[in-house]
């Protein structure tokens, strides 16, 4: 609306809200780049094998799994990375198997190591089980599991062997997987992953 003396509003009030407005939209661009919003519930769970070793619940015995890859990375509990190979659960016996759950004591008497091939690389694999620590004093039945997961959920490899006294390692398996993460050959020639030998108790 137009008075005689020109308009009833300042033009320059106008273009500092404008300048305001056009500030505040660049200023909310920006955070929403800088600060992304999280998706909530995902996450990348990719695998291609579960390699499972476990041993009887009521045992306070510590057996190990070690898994060496083509390129002669070692997962172990002394390195739970490596390359495509990652070591979920590194159980001690009955060390780890109290957890707080609301305020209360549960016991999760479970033994059982788990390692995940989060990855394909050709070539062959070594899996051992290790007696880590006796606290029993008996030999250990020990079974191995490897799972391929990748599109659907197969088991390629089930064994058991006997562990007899501490500081005994024992190959499960070698096995050979191709580009495509097939499963090409198995073999149980023997191989020492661990790089010490503990002292006699």
């Amino acid at each position: 609306m137009k008075s005689r003396r020109g308009y009833l509003t300042d033009p320059f009030t106008d273009l500092l809200f404008n300048a305001l407005l056009g500030f505040t939209m660049l200023f909310m661009i920006t955070i929403m780049f800088v600060n992304p919003l999280a998706k909530l519930g995902s996450a990348n769970l990719k695998a291609e094998y579960i390699i499972t070793l476990s041993w009887p619940p009521d045992l306070a015995d510590d057996i190990d799994v070690w898994v060496e890859d083509p390129h002669g990375e070692i997962v172990s509990y002394l390195q739970k990375d490596a390359g495509w190979l990652h070591l979920d659960r590194d159980d001690r016996g009955e060390i780890n198997d109290t957890i707080m759950v609301d305020g209360k004591e549960v016991i999760h008497r479970i033994n059982q190591e788990v390692v995940t091939l989060r990855g394909i690389i050709s070539g062959e694999y070594i899996v051992n089980a290790y007696f880590y620590e006796a606290r029993s004093s008996q030999p250990i039945d020990v079974l191995l599991t490897i799972d391929k997961v990748n599109p659907t959920l197969k088991t390629v490899f089930v064994d058991r062997a006997t562990l007899y006294q501490q500081d005994e390692e024992h190959t499960f398996v070698r096995f050979k997987l191709n580009g495509k993460g097939e499963v090409q050959s198995f073999n149980t020639l023997p191989k020492r992953l661990t790089p010490y030998a503990l002292e006699p108790s």
